[in-house]
């Protein structure tokens, strides 16, 4: 099977843009996709809630039915404020968008790494309580519980790449056949004990010894803490609204109060039934006898086919909970990247219509805390919650200054409801933050404002760039162009690089060979075959070969300043794929140390060795056409333009479709620049800049003349630091892998570099 079958084999069939629409959700299937998290919690908040009081003694769990209508009431006034910030940000973004906009960038940032820290704590979270329900059914089960949670993260992974409405018709079953037998078993539960008489759990006899005396404010506000986990997953919705069907702020709305209603009547329910049958929790019982709704669900059900279905379902509910997390991550963090304090490659949408490095990124942190916590809920449950109650307070506080600020029709009633739900989540904010600071809340204390910290160094990083470009004329003019040949073989591939450096337009080709153990073969061959083209050899003294040759190109473009120095390679490919490159170690060093050193360019060939092997003759080098990539007509595009036009060859353009808008965008600037050379609008479909730009590419090959060479000049955006380089889409980069194996055609790099010190003062300024 092929890369690209077995892609279409995990991930489904590939999505063009006009399909998109096609893509949003009814409320039917929203509500699984959105609210999965949400609901499923209430499989484990009681739980957790009660493994606190249990610290106190059996006496304590007296405590769980009022613990657990406040949390039903901390849960309905933030459901009412949440349904308040999708009328007015009918577009989505949810607490970023909202505390950005009314409390500034910086309070944004604060939210949005809640979020995300809360996201991929929902992920390893629900996998692992997934896992605990898996693993009380087949206790056999418990050793491989890291191995099973890795499994179940990249069976996550690959449904959310195929597509979010795929995603959602997967996950709709199991999600809705939790909500049916949960309620099924709350009403048998409730039927058991309608004669005054409930039916105890078999661990209602147990004895739990006190651990830390008697029931404290601490410890209940500790179970407060932990039951809050049920509120887990509500900001999803806010933050979605642009996934559902038109009307979006309405559909979106309904789909938020319908979750709520069945999240807070599972949550009553489940705590209820717990205490009327006596449930009894602890470490060591959890392992014995189950969890609490496994528990109640062997009183309702037996041991039979009831309870079974109830264990796989609730398995099934805890691991799709991830789902809400696999939603939001992505399109967050592509929001987050459109204002430029995340990575730009965070913006790119896949082939099958999702943010795919989101969901890739979501998985990898996901992962790793599973390793490392070994797949525990109670040991992961304590980094739980800070996040999310974080941003609900920055959020309900944002539209607390958005009404105060639009007075929007019933802007009063609005304030109240705002007002309300933002301090009352502070207050549990607060509250979690000290109970749970020993126990491992510290980690997201500390690590959420580094995450804020780095969200604005990106943001100075790229408003730096901006800055700067800004500050460079947009003209370009054609320069010199001085030719280094590097020769490692006296081979046809070399042979077929000098004569395109004889075809283009230059002030000197210099033909340039590293000495090396063996090299007298070489150089005897050379200059033999190429009397009129002596090698000037560079000796070793000890140094490694890249760094011979990257000295002395540099040593040539410092003696001619005002010049630019191009850098011909050549190698000899068995096969056309990628990992052919890695073959050549050493021009890969070059060609990298040498996309840092500004005014020089290098060019590739590639000679395709399998051609020998089939008895097909290349044809001799006869003739060349360049053609420049373009995005836009800044000033390193107008620099790589102006290089093609340096080298005296026909010249022509080229611009792949891949965002909305750009199209329209380029030919405008283009009908107003004063390039004489043609233009070529390549559509994508797919969203995908590499695939497109290949297919045209061959196409022009094989309709020119026998003998010619397609020369593609790239022009390649470099900032100062290695580092802040991976800030900048590496289109680039892919674009001469998979155009390096490809015969008949040379791959030119032109980079344009920024001033590290005129950076480095914007930088400073911002």
């Amino acid at each position: 099977m092929t890369p690209s079958k077995l892609k279409t084999f995990l991930l489904g069939r590939r999505l063009a843009s006009h399909e998109a629409v096609h893509q949003l959700l009814p409320k039917r299937l929203a509500l699984p996709i959105f609210a999965s998290d949400p609901l499923s919690s209430v499989a484990y908040a009681t739980e957790e809630m009660m493994l606190v009081l249990a610290l106190a003694g059996a006496g304590a769990l007296s405590l769980v039915t009022p613990i657990s209508l406040a949390v039903a009431v901390l849960l309905v006034i933030v459901i009412v404020s949440y349904r308040q910030t999708i009328r007015a940000y009918p577009g989505g973004g949810g607490a970023f968008i909202v505390s950005s906009e009314n409390l500034g960038l910086g309070v944004g940032a604060t939210a949005a790494a809640a979020l995300l820290v809360d996201y991929v704590l929902t992920v390893s979270v629900s996998v692992a309580a997934g896992v605990a329900a898996i693993t009380s059914a087949a206790p056999s089960l418990l050793h491989r519980r890291v191995l099973l949670a890795l499994g179940f993260v990249l069976l996550l992974t690959l449904a959310n790449l195929r597509g979010v409405r795929e995603a959602s018709t997967l996950f709709a079953i199991p999600t809705y056949a939790f909500v049916t037998t949960v309620t099924v078993m709350l009403v048998m539960g409730f039927s058991k004990c309608l004669d005054g008489v409930c039916p105890q759990a078999a661990t209602a006899h147990l004895d739990l010894a006190p651990e830390v005396g008697a029931v404290s404010l601490f410890l209940i506000l500790r179970a407060f803490a932990s039951g809050s986990t049920a509120l887990t997953g509500v900001e999803a919705i806010a933050d979605g609204v642009q996934a559902f069907r038109e009307p979006k702020a309405r559909n979106a709305a309904t789909t938020l109060a319908v979750m709520g209603g069945i999240a807070i009547t599972m949550f009553l329910g489940i705590s209820t039934l717990a205490r009327l049958f006596g449930v009894r929790v602890s470490e060591q019982i959890l392992e014995t006898h189950g969890t609490v709704i496994s528990q109640i669900g062997r009183v309702v059900f037996g041991g039979g086919a009831a309870f079974w279905a109830l264990q796989v379902f609730t398995a099934a509910i805890l691991v799709l909970a991830a789902n809400t997390a696999y939603q939001d991550f992505p399109r967050l963090s592509a929001i987050l990247a459109n204002h430029r304090v995340f990575p730009r490659q965070f913006r790119n949408q896949g082939d099958r219509l999702v943010f795919s490095n989101g969901v890739i990124t979501l998985a990898v942190l996901a992962s790793l805390l599973l390793v490392v916590f070994g797949a525990e809920v109670t040991r992961l449950i304590q980094l739980y919650v800070v996040g999310v109650f974080t941003s609900f307070t920055l959020s309900q506080a944002g539209m607390v200054r958005h009404w105060l600020r639009s007075r929007e029709p019933g802007w009063r009633h609005s304030v109240v409801i705002n007002a309300v739900g933002s301090a009352t989540t502070a207050v549990v904010l607060v509250v979690v933050a000290i109970v749970k600071f020993a126990h491992g809340a510290w980690i997201v204390i500390v690590t959420v404002p580094f995450i804020v910290a780095a969200m604005m160094a990106v943001r100075r990083h790229y408003a730096a760039v901006a800055a700067q470009l800004r500050q460079i004329p947009v003209t370009a003019e054609p320069r010199l162009n001085r030719v280094v040949l590097l020769v490692n073989h006296a081979d046809e591939a070399t042979e077929r690089a000098l004569t395109y450096a004889l075809l283009i337009r230059a002030a000197s080709v210099e033909c340039v060979h590293a000495e090396e153990a063996g090299s007298d073969d070489v150089i005897f061959s050379w200059q033999s075959l190429h009397p009129d083209h002596p090698l000037t050899l560079l000796y070793g003294e000890g140094r490694p070969i890249t760094r011979r040759i990257v000295d002395h190109v540099l040593s040539l473009r410092d003696a001619h300043p005002a010049d630019r120095v191009t850098v011909v390679m050549s190698d000899r490919f068995r096969t056309r794929t990628m990992t052919e490159l890695f073959r050549h170690r050493h021009s890969l060093a070059v060609r990298a140390r040498l996309l840092f050193a500004q005014n020089v360019a290098v060019t590739d060939l590639t000679l395709l060795r399998r051609l020998r092997r089939r008895g097909i003759t290349p044809v001799p080098l006869q003739r060349l056409e360049t053609v420049v990539l373009i995005s836009d007509l800044t000033r390193p595009v107008r620099e790589a333009l102006a290089y093609a036009v340096g080298l005296g060859t026909p010249v022509s353009a080229v611009h792949v479709d891949v965002e909305e808008g750009q199209r329209d965008r380029i030919l405008r600037d283009w009908g107003e620049s004063r390039f004489d050379m043609t233009l070529d609008v390549v559509p994508s479909p797919y969203r995908a800049i590499v695939e497109p730009l290949v297919a045209y590419l061959r196409d022009r090959r094989r309709r020119a003349l026998p003998g010619t060479i397609i020369n593609v000049v790239i022009p390649e955006f470099v900032v100062p630091g290695r580092i802040a380089q991976l800030l900048h889409n590496q289109t680039g980069l892919a674009i001469k892998g998979m155009l390096a194996p490809e015969p008949g055609i040379a791959v030119t790099s032109v980079p344009f570099h920024l001033q590290s010190a005129g950076v480095r003062e914007e930088v400073a300024k911002g």
